[in-house]
């Protein structure tokens, strides 16, 4: 475990916090919480590009260690990609188990014809997958870079040469179109887009780069110090090219536009700089960040456990109420406690803490399950 880089364990560890804490709502919590409606950035639009980071950073890191196998990629993108499909099918597999008005028929209508192929599981394999070759083949900092910006441009001027007068309209832009070809309009999200659809995946690959370069950044030879700064500053480059390219493109998770893109990268530049200012500074920060830690060391998998037994207990029935186990949790708990949005924050806040002691043990044990 020494030979982890803390830091970034517990960047990750931050993302799958956020993400335990906000992946199933009860009920109406802080807006501040949610996903905005179509464009802006709130808290939750910061997980997944920040994972997105992290996996390139711990790419290069890994990659630095042993050659990397290409089928070894391929095959991990496969899994998880699997793995996000099964999330997505979870629902229609528990169904017919404790409902028999749900028919084989009604399974295979809304699981197989209706069924959704992109989430989150399955954007990230391919971001993943995307971002990996693309350094292997490139292999130095500057064409990566570089690389990581083209994806950027081509993404941006997708949309604004597909609809130039409205370029992210909710209703008609290049990421509706994509999806609609593939993988079709019954197998996304919402009828007009997939927050998690193909086209997302050029912007959501110049993540993973940013990532990769962070992580060879983080195994190079400099200072501390030196690592810090440059990371500021990078940070800082991106925000602001971030800022000044949202006087074109709107900031959105939906599309994962580049603005969206840049202004994650750059946040998760300055809070890897934090982190190890903090931690190099201090014991106790590391002591006080260790259940992010343990959280970040096994991050796909907790983040994957928490959506099936979410799914699960909406599933279940407690006897009376059908799919409302969870619901009736909140109900008999914290629901209405000063307020709606308090009480249903509150339950999402005792839900994500619940996976704590469970990442310590993983932690103490040394047990690493990688998906």
């Amino acid at each position: 475990m020494t030979k982890r880089i803390y830091s970034l364990d517990v960047l990750r560890g931050v993302a799958i916090a956020i993400m335990l804490f906000l992946d199933g709502p009860p009920d109406k919590i802080y807006s501040i919480l949610e996903h905005p409606q179509w464009a802006g950035l709130t808290i939750p639009d910061v997980a997944l590009p920040m994972f997105a980071f992290a996996m390139g950073a711990s790419a290069a890191i890994s990659m630095s260690k042993r050659k990397p196998d290409a089928k070894k990629i391929l095959k991990r993108t496969a899994f998880m990609f699997v793995i996000g499909l099964l999330l997505e099918m979870e629902p229609f597999i528990l169904l017919p188990i404790f409902s028999s008005d749900f028919t084989a028929a009604d399974f295979f209508d809304r699981a197989i014809v209706h069924g959704r192929l992109f989430g989150i599981i399955q954007r990230l394999a391919i971001t993943y997958a995307l971002g990996i070759f693309t350094a292997l083949i490139i292999k130095n900092n500057r064409g990566i870079l570089l690389a990581a910006f083209v994806l950027l441009t081509v993404s941006s001027a997708g949309y604004h040469l597909y609809a130039p007068d409205n370029p992210f309209d909710e209703a008609h832009n290049i990421s509706q179109a994509v999806d609609y070809i593939f993988p079709g309009v019954n197998h996304i999200y919402r009828p007009t887009h997939d927050p998690e659809g193909l086209y997302g995946c050029l912007a959501g690959t110049a993540s993973v780069l940013f990532g990769f370069l962070a992580g060879k950044i983080l195994i190079g030879n400099s200072s501390v110090r030196d690592k810090i700064y440059l990371f500021c500053a990078a940070g800082s480059a991106l925000i602001i090219a971030g800022g000044v390219w949202s006087e074109f493109d709107i900031i959105t998770k939906k599309l994962w536009t580049t603005p969206y893109a840049l202004i994650n990268a750059g946040l998760d530049l300055w809070l890897l700089a934090l982190f190890m200012k903090l931690f190099d500074a201090s014991t106790l920060a590391q002591k006080i960040s260790q259940p992010l830690g343990a959280l970040g060391i096994n991050p796909l998998f907790f983040f994957v456990t928490n959506n099936a037994l979410l799914t699960f207990l909406y599933v279940l029935p407690d006897g009376k109420i059908f799919g409302g186990v969870y619901l009736q949790l909140y109900q008999n708990t914290t629901q209405g406690l000063i307020s709606t949005e308090f009480g249903a924050t509150l339950f999402c806040a005792i839900w994500a803490l619940l996976w704590l002691p469970i990442a310590e043990f993983f932690y103490k044990r040394n047990i690493i399950i990688k998906l």
